[in-house]
């Protein structure tokens, strides 16, 4: 798509005025090799960034091109992706590192090793191109049926957070990679996933889980990310993104924050089905957002913002002074987090130095630009970190289970979310990488007839160990009533539970605290004695 024909261009604003609504913008867009020519306008009239996504990922050859590509248009382009790890994330195709999720960190609580996977994530990006990176997450998971946050968090303890959100910061920083702690000031109160309708926190001021965002301002975050989240007790009539008392009086003048405030996706249908897109890109500017993210992949869309926010300052409703505060601090970070070309990449083991692992990039195959490295200086990082981590991660409630060659698995868990593209890997196709001898069915959403389901288990698992998984199945009743069937009929299954663990599962589960592909083979290890 080039969107070439009938393209709006927006009133006539002085040409540095114009410059800096567009840096206020970032645009997902279509493409893996070329750049859709409404891009390239947008992109040479001031376009801020970029959000790249899995459709914009065949492998890291591709996604290096691309964003030299995106960069030779315009040097100071920031290119951004949402890289939390933990099987959320984009970069599958180009060999990401394989790290478990948040909460596995914290679990474990030994920031060094959190420092270790941050930094593996930071240093693929580095080879990538790819200068800003949308996470930590910085929410502290407050609701058992809290539907978004979950292992996202590093935990329920916002102490615990705060540390874990400071050594991925840090670990990032180094990297001359621009870290995002999100979302602010904090997803994990609510019930409600923001990307479905508008979420709401009731609790009161002093109740507010801040102190991982005042952590990450004192620890030199550059940017933080707003919640399409509505606080009572900060603002009842607007979501923390579109408002001036969150924004400007909390997060600006109380905690002190000067970096660049981003907005969540604005078609997130909490801003889209109340406000639009395009006022939802007015209001959040207004607010004191810095810039605001359209990640649809229809440039239409993101056309039409950039002329909600244009009309706006024609017409003397956003002010000029408000949105030329906003393109300074993106330019600044622009300038702290700009890639040079002829650095080399290499992914090392945990001594830094020498062999790739899998799924890494080889010693100088990709042309790298980074900060502090000059001209065929190598990124290299901890291929083992990530599986590490997992490995220390995986918890029984009571003694860890005795292995179980030739076990029959059945691993229930939900779909993949269609904007955090959790990967839908399986426990047995990682159980079957260890014990071929394995067997059994990956369950990934509520099956059409449960009780054929339960009966061709309980069929093909006589005379073999049978594990049944199961992932946050407090939200999911299907799950539950599924798993309740099977452990009914064959009480010596193993359990497993790879998300946030449900108190009525017992104390007899193993937990892994997370669906990354290394949560999962660590957990595969244990059933397999490996």
């Amino acid at each position: 798509m080039t969107h070439t024909a009938h393209e709006s261009v927006g009133p006539f604003l002085p040409s540095a005025l114009d410059e800096a609504a567009h840096r206020c913008l970032v645009a997902g867009f279509d493409g893996t090799t070329t750049v859709p020519d409404t891009l390239k306008r947008l992109i040479d009239r001031g376009l801020g960034g970029v959000i790249l996504f899995t459709r914009n990922v065949r492998d890291a050859r591709q996604v290096r091109e691309l964003t030299d590509t995106l960069r030779a248009i315009r040097p100071d382009l920031l290119v951004a992706i949402d890289n939390e790890g933990g099987g959320i994330g984009h970069l599958v195709g180009a060999g990401a590192p394989d790290v478990p999720g948040s909460w596995a960190l914290g679990v474990v609580d030994d920031p060094a090793l959190t420092a270790r996977c941050a930094d593996a994530l930071a240093g693929h990006l580095l080879s990538l191109g790819i200068t800003a990176s949308y996470a930590p997450v910085a929410d502290v998971q407050r609701r058992p049926e809290n539907p978004i946050v979950r292992t996202r968090s590093f935990g329920a303890d916002p102490e615990l957070v705060s540390r874990h959100l400071c050594a991925w910061i840090a670990a990032t920083e180094a990297r001359g990679v621009a870290s995002c702690a999100k979302h602010f000031p904090g997803h994990g109160g609510t019930v409600t996933d923001s990307h479905h309708e508008i979420a709401v926190d009731p609790r009161p001021y002093d109740a507010l889980d801040l102190a991982p965002f005042r952590a990450a301002v004192d620890a030199g975050v550059p940017m933080l990310m707003s919640a399409h989240v509505v606080f009572p007790a900060l603002d009842p009539d607007r979501p923390a993104t579109l408002s001036p008392g969150i924004l400007g009086g909390l997060l600006r003048d109380e905690l002190g924050f000067d970096g660049v405030l981003v907005s969540d996706a604005l078609e997130m249908r909490a801003i889209a089905d109340r406000y639009g897109e395009a006022a939802g890109a007015r209001l959040a500017l207004g607010a004191g957002a810095d810039q605001v993210i359209v990640a649809v992949p229809d440039l239409s869309t993101t056309l039409a913002c950039r002329d909600a926010v244009l009309d706006a300052l024609s017409a003397g409703e956003l002010a000029a002074e408000r949105v030329e505060e906003a393109a300074g601090r993106v330019r600044r970070l622009a300038e702290r987090y700009a890639v040079r070309a002829g650095v080399g990449v290499v992914a090392a083991g945990p001594a830094g130095v020498g062999g790739a692992g899998v799924g890494s990039v080889g010693a100088g195959v990709l042309g790298v630009g980074a900060v502090g490295g000059g001209p065929g200086a190598a990124v290299s990082w901890d291929v083992d970190a990530g599986l590490t981590a997992a490995r220390r991660a995986v918890r029984g409630r009571g003694p860890l289970p005795a292995p179980v060659p030739g076990a029959h698995v059945v691993d229930l868990f939900p779909p993949p979310h269609p904007a955090l593209n959790w990967g839908g890997e399986d426990l047995l196709s990682e159980l079957r990488a260890l014990d071929p001898t394995a067997t059994g069915a990956a369950v990934p959403g509520e099956p059409a007839d449960p009780a054929g389901v339960a009966e061709e288990v309980l069929r093909l698992a006589q005379g073999r160990p049978l594990v049944v998984a199961v992932c946050d199945a407090g939200l999911y009743s299907w799950q539950r009533r599924l798993s309740d069937t099977l452990m009914a009929a064959r009480p010596d299954a193993v359990r497993v539970s790879t998300g946030l663990p449900e108190a009525s599962e017992g104390a007899e589960v193993l937990c892994s605290y997370g669906r990354g592909r290394v949560n999962l083979r660590a957990v595969a290890e244990v059933l397999a004695g490996a």
